[in-house]
């Protein structure tokens, strides 16, 4: 996890800027949510006091209207509505000139900045206020088109009865009288037979006191339709004001311009009927410029409940993001706790900081456990290597003294041996603790790679040959320690190389790097077994005999002191045949012995 930057959508400062955001934004809009609720619900109610009053009064006012002619006498009206409903009203003309008001300082309220609460027109409702919605014009502006009282009776009668018929037939029925006198059917609910004696038809047919008015009407529906047509519809006019046409129903276009023509004829054949249009104003009582704002006890417990409501899912939220932010923490302090020996992984949980601490922390624990296991393992394997040749040492010592051999030059030759192996491992480990520490000092300087390598084959004779090819370069490198480096390499080659086989030592020139490679025909390395030949005393035969393997420590030291040269030592190897150590080391400037420059070749 090293260098690794947690993603910004998981930092642990960006969660708790969240969670401390997100407490903040619930707070503010519960309390503003709180605040809209009663402004609306006061609001809310005000409005409809107020609209429930102001419709109250206009609907008085238009019945006036429509039943009558002039405004005379309107002003015990409005004096009544206003102690009703406890407002101010104010009747003008279009003009805004007084018709009636409901107190001296009525007309105040009726400035020519202010807007009218309503248009009274009995002709023409007005949508915001009027409450049924029977259509623009008032039901109660009968004007001409009033029953007497003997046509209304028969008419009564008639629908009675068939009122009874229909109901005998499964449909309820009921009679409403209109404004102006006339008995009318009005189908509530129930399936009708297909075939049913009844013939309500009769009651839409016009008495003796409609007739006249209709033709009047149907003249002027006629002229208005002649204007937006252009052509001639034939059709009637019922009591209930609905077009009856004498042919096919015309398209839904003209249909809908034939109605809008007989409600524009209604309105100048009633106009003569009712009161001229007026503007109404109705306002509040007046209340006292001081007059305290203060919240009701119902409120205040509102907003004290939706308070301690608040503290109560801040305190849940942070409980919640506390805990899932300290467990880790936790688990990580007592696994830090454990002994030695009894540690274990700490499980992963998250993406953050503290997942990426809790995996550098499992972590450092594998490499503590590791860095443990091969201290142990160094340790048996120093007391190994230290043990054998002191052992042999030791026994041909007491047995020349206790005088049971004779102390000859085999004797001395064999002492001799095993002392300078003793000296050879105590010398390796002296190499890889000084390399580890960074004390070991390579000196480089000009050298011709090629004559070391020929006197390093020399020595070693038998199956090592050298392949250069044609130049001997010369680059900065330390003799003594790049003899040490493939002197390693070539010695485990032999050791690895069965009788009859050969190790080849190349020397190769590349841009940049010298390549020295050492390759043998042995047995090879098993490839689960190639990242662990440079682990110090490593040996592939498990014997850890010297006939199959030196001190072990070769390897590591072989690849330390590349390393020290700022380069490195790989291997590759196919079981069965053989293996290939290779030495890269860096060279600038590559001369050839010739004088050529063969570092770009």
């Amino acid at each position: 996890m090293t260098g690794r930057a947690v993603p910004l959508h998981r930092s642990l400062l960006v969660r708790l800027l969240a969670t401390s955001m997100l407490i903040a934004a619930c707070a503010v809009a519960a309390t503003a949510w709180l605040t809209v609720q009663l402004t609306t619900r006061a609001v809310t109610q005000e409005q409809s006091r107020t609209l429930a009053s102001d419709t109250d009064v206009y609907d008085a006012i238009i019945a006036y209207a429509a039943e009558h002619d002039r405004w005379d006498g309107v002003d015990a009206l409005v004096r009544r509505q206003a102690e009703l409903t406890g407002t101010r009203i104010a009747l003008t003309t279009p003009d805004r000139v007084l018709i009636a008001a409901s107190s001296p300082d009525a007309p105040a309220a009726v400035a020519a900045s202010d807007v009218p609460t309503a248009t009274v027109d009995p002709l023409r409702l007005d949508r915001g206020v009027v409450r049924a919605d029977s259509g623009l014009i008032d039901a109660r502006a009968v004007g001409p088109y009033r029953l007497t009282g003997a046509e209304r009776d028969r008419l009564r009668r008639y629908a009675d009865i068939q009122a009874a018929c229909l109901r005998r037939a499964n449909l309820i029925a009921e009679v409403v009288e209109l404004p102006g006198g006339r008995p009318v059917l009005r189908e509530v609910t129930g399936e009708p037979p297909p075939i049913t004696p009844c013939d309500p038809t009769a009651l839409t047919e016009p008495v003796e006191s409609e007739r006249k008015p209709l033709r009047e009407l149907t003249t002027l529906t006629a002229a208005c339709l002649e204007r937006w047509l252009g052509a001639d519809v034939r059709f009637t006019i019922t009591p209930e004001f609905t077009p009856r046409y004498d042919e096919a129903p015309p398209d839904a276009d003209r249909d809908r311009r034939v109605r809008e023509c007989i409600e524009d004829a209604r309105r100048e054949q009633l106009r003569p009927y009712v009161a001229p249009p007026a503007l109404l104003f109705v306002t509040g009582p007046s209340a006292p410029e001081t007059a305290p704002v203060t919240l009701s006890a119902a409120n205040t417990m509102r907003i004290a409940g939706t308070a301690a409501l608040i503290l109560l899912v801040t305190l849940a939220v942070t409980v919640v993001a506390g805990r899932r932010l300290v467990r880790p923490l936790r688990a990580l302090t007592e696994a830090a706790h454990r002994p030695a020996d009894r540690q274990e992984p700490v499980p992963v949980t998250t993406r953050d900081e503290i997942g990426y601490l809790a995996a550098a922390f499992n972590d450092l624990s594998a490499r503590r456990q590791a860095l443990e296991q091969q201290r142990k393992a160094m340790v048996n394997d120093i007391a190994h290597e230290l043990r054998t040749p002191l052992t042999n040492i030791r026994t041909w010592l007491e047995t020349a003294r206790d005088g049971a051999v004779e102390v000859d030059q085999e004797v001395l030759d064999l002492l001799v041996e095993e002392s300078v192996l003793l000296h050879h491992v105590v010398d390796d480990l002296r190499d890889i603790a000084a390399l580890e520490a960074g004390s070991l000092r390579v000196h480089p300087e000009p050298t011709y790679v090629r004559d070391l390598l020929e006197q390093l084959v020399e020595a070693h004779r038998g199956p090592v040959r050298l392949d250069a090819g044609p130049h001997d370069p010369e680059i900065d490198v330390d003799p003594v320690r790049l003899r040490q480096i493939v002197g390693n390499l070539v010695s485990n080659a032999i050791r690895h190389t069965p009788a009859g086989g050969t190790v080849t030592v190349r020397l190769e020139m590349r841009p940049g790097r010298m390549v020295v490679s050492v390759t043998d025909t042995g047995p090879g390395i098993a490839a689960a077994d190639l990242h662990r030949v440079f682990d110090r005393f490593w040996r592939a035969d498990t014997s850890r005999t010297r006939a199959t393997g030196g001190s072990g420590l070769g390897l590591p030291i072989a690849r330390q002191l590349a390393r020290a040269h700022g380069g490195d030592i790989t291997v590759t190897s196919v079981p069965g045949h053989g293996a290939t150590f290779t030495v890269i080391l860096p060279a600038a400037s590559v001369v050839g012995g010739d004088g050529t420059d063969v570092g770009q070749h």
